[in-house]
C-alpha cells in the first residue's frame, strides 16, 4: 500500500543531502553505463566478425600445395606438388556423403581485353559450386553451369567491378566477348562478391574450358570445398577438422610427401578461423562482464556505507521510533525503501543515458570487426531487476542494524 507520508520522509532525507546522494547515484549510474557500453560494443564486435566471415561460406575448406621441404621415400626435398583431376575426383567419390559443395580451380596467365580497354585481373577456371563457396550473387545473367563444363565452352562471368572498369559503357554486357590471350570469351553473367570489391578482381571461365585452351592438361591448382551442416558447431568442427586430416593425408601418400612436412600440402579451414574469433569474442564478452559488475558493486558498496550513515545520523530518531511502538519490519522498510529508491533511480538514469546513446552513435560506427553496438532488449530488462536486488542488498544491512537499535541505546546517542 502506498504511503505518502514514507515517501515524503524519504524525499526530506535527500533534500538533506543533495550532494552525497548525487555522488552515491552517480557511483550506480556511471556502473550501469559502463556495463551497458561495454556490452553493446561486445556485441558489436560479434556483428561485425559474423559479418566478416558472412562473406564466404564459413565452413569453406580450401587446400593447395607448394613444394617439399623434407626428404621421403628417397626423394629429395624442394619438389613442386601438382594436384590433378584424378585426385579432385578420388576426394569427391571418397567423401560424398560429407560433402555439400565443391570445385576445381585453375589459374590462367594471361592479359584481359574488351575492344580497346585492358585490365590485369585474376583470371580462374572454376566449377559451378564456386559460386556457394564464395557467397557470390548474380546481378546479371547467370553463372557457370554444367553444360559450361562438359562441352567447354569458351564463357566468362566477370565482376560489377570489372564491369565497371573495364565495360565503362556499355550497360548490358551480356552476350559481349572479351579476349582472354586473344581468345573470345562470352560474357554470360556479372557477380558481386559479400567480400567487397577486394574479392571482385577475377573472372571465371569453366576448369574444363581453362585447361583445355590453356595448356592446363589435367592440372588443378586449389581445390574447395564446403562440409554439409551439422546440428551443433562443435560437431561440425570435429567432422571438418577429420576431413581435413583424411585430405591431407591422402595427399601425402599419392605424392610422396613426408607426413610431417607442413609446406608441401596445405589446407586452410575456416571453421578453425571462425572458432578462433568466436573464443576471442566470448573472452571479451566475459571480461566486459567483469569489469561492469565490479564497477555496479563498487556503486553498490557506496550506497551501502551511505545508508549507514544515514542509520548512525537517525540513530536517536529510531530509537524513538521503536520507543513509541514502531516494529523492526517497520524500521527494516524505512532504509530498504530509501536504499532502494535511489539505487533504482540512479541505475535507471544510467541504463537509459547508455542505450539511447548506443542506439543513436552504434549505427554509425565504421570499424573493422565492430558493427552497429547493441544490446539486447532482454539483458535490459535483466538489468533492471539485478538493480532492485542490488539496492535491496546495499540496504539490508544498514536496515538490519537499525532495525536492532535498543531504544535505550539510541535516546543516550548524540
Amino acid at each position: 500500500m502506498f504511503d505518502i507520508d514514507r515517501w515524503q520522509e524519504i524525499f526530506d532525507t535527500i533534500r538533506k543531502n543533495k550532494l552525497r546522494t548525487f555522488l552515491t547515484g552517480l557511483s550506480v549510474a556511471s556502473g550501469i553505463f559502463i556495463l551497458v557500453i561495454l556490452l553493446g560494443f561486445g556485441q558489436g564486435m560479434q556483428n561485425g566478425i559474423r559479418k566478416e566471415f558472412e562473406s564466404d561460406a564459413t565452413n569453406r575448406i580450401w587446400v593447395w600445395t607448394q613444394v617439399t621441404t623434407k626428404k621421403h621415400k628417397g626423394l629429395n626435398p624442394g619438389r613442386s606438388i601438382q594436384m590433378q583431376n584424378s585426385n579432385y575426383d578420388y576426394i569427391n567419390s571418397a567423401f560424398t556423403n560429407q560433402l555439400e559443395y565443391k570445385t576445381g580451380q585453375f589459374r590462367v596467365r594471361g592479359t584481359i581485353n574488351y575492344k580497346e580497354e585492358g585490365g590485369s585481373y585474376g583470371i580462374r577456371g572454376v566449377d559451378p559450386n564456386l559460386q556457394q563457396i564464395e557467397n557470390q550473387k548474380m546481378l546479371l545473367g547467370r553463372y557457370i553451369n554444367h553444360t559450361d563444363i562438359e562441352t567447354n565452352n569458351k564463357v566468362v562471368v566477370v565482376s560489377n567491378k570489372i564491369k565497371r572498369e573495364l565495360l565503362k559503357k556499355v550497360e548490358n554486357p551480356l552476350d559481349e566477348y572479351l579476349q582472354i590471350s586473344g581468345i573470345n570469351f562470352k560474357i554470360i553473367g556479372v557477380y558481386s562478391d559479400e567480400g567487397g570489391e577486394r574479392e571482385e578482381n577475377r573472372i571465371f571461365i569453366p576448369i574444363t574450358t581453362a585447361q583445355n585452351v590453356f595448356n592446363g592438361a589435367n592440372k588443378i591448382g586449389e581445390m574447395g570445398f564446403t562440409l554439409k551442416p551439422e546440428e551443433s558447431f562443435e560437431k561440425a568442427l570435429e567432422v571438418s577438422t577429420k576431413f581435413t586430416s583424411d585430405v591431407k593425408q591422402y595427399l601425402q601418400q599419392v605424392h610422396s610427401v613426408a607426413p610431417d612436412d607442413q609446406s608441401a600440402i596445405n589446407v586452410h579451414n575456416m571453421l578453425n578461423e571462425a572458432k578462433r574469433f568466436y573464443t576471442l569474442n566470448l573472452s571479451i564478452k566475459y571480461f566486459f562482464w567483469f569489469v561492469g559488475i565490479c564497477t555496479i558493486i563498487a556503486g553498490v558498496v557506496g550506497v551501502s556505507n551511505i545508508m549507514l550513515i544515514v542509520v548512525k545520523e537517525r540513530t536517536k530518531e529510531i530509537g524513538i521510533r521503536k520507543a513509541l511502538g514502531a516494529k523492526p519490519w517497520s524500521i527494516v522498510a524505512m532504509i530498504l525503501r530509501e536504499s532502494i529508491f535511489v539505487t533504482a533511480i540512479s541505475g535507471f538514469g544510467g541504463l537509459i543515458l547508455s542505450m539511447g546513446l548506443l542506439e543513436i552513435v552504434g549505427p554509425n560506427i565504421e570499424v573493422d570487426y565492430i558493427l552497429n553496438p547493441s544490446i539486447n532488449f532482454s539483458i535490459a530488462i535483466s538489468m533492471v531487476f539485478t538493480l532492485i536486488i542490488a539496492g535491496a542488498l546495499a540496504g539490508f544491512f544498514p536496515a538490519w542494524r537499525a532495525a536492532n537499535i535498543q531504544p535505550i541505546e539510541a535516546l543516550r546517542d548524540e
